[in-house]
């Protein structure tokens, strides 16, 4: 069964094995921005928890506690721009940092991954501003959302074109 190492010499067997550790600037470049991303994420929780508690929005009744509130909310304006920015997160970060590792683990242009991982990253960040900390009026939003899912579906493509002989 062909692997790739086992008909590499061994210098060549180190390369490809040293592509997803952090001595790869590539790799590193992708742990530093993965991580960023994941934080951001899980402050997300935290700032739909922070807005509940502002606007006493509470949606389970064990939570009415925490609040002078007698009634279980829902549909507030501020709490629910927030959960749509953390879901788009989850729908859109996730699949990034997927195919931003296959990316990594297949030897790309250092300079292009670089690029592309920093790039794909801060339009994140810079869509979670706009949608949930700071609204700004389209396109700002679809901006930031399309640079990350164009370079997701461009990483994704070059993967594909890169292991169809594996097939």
């Amino acid at each position: 069964m062909e692997n790739g190492l086992n008909d590499a010499t061994p210098t060549e067997a180190a390369f490809k094995l040293v592509l997803l550790s952090k001595s790869n600037p590539v790799m590193g470049c992708y742990m530093f921005w993965t991580s960023l991303l994941v934080f951001k994420m899980l402050i997300m929780s935290l700032l739909t928890a922070r807005q509940r508690m502002k606007t006493k929005t509470y949606a389970n009744p064990e939570d009415l506690r925490l609040s002078r509130s007698t009634e279980v909310r829902f549909g507030d304006p501020n709490v629910e721009r927030v959960r749509r920015a953390h879901r788009n997160d989850l729908e859109n970060v996730l699949p990034f940092l997927i195919m931003s590792l296959v990316y990594v683990a297949s030897g790309p242009n250092p300079l292009t991954a670089r690029l592309l991982i920093r790039i794909g990253a801060s339009a994140r960040l810079l869509h979670t501003l706009v949608y949930a900390v700071i609204p700004v009026p389209q396109p700002a939003r679809a901006l930031a959302f399309f640079t990350t899912f164009a370079i997701t579906c461009f990483e994704a493509g070059y993967i594909l074109i890169c292991c169809i002989k594996y097939i």
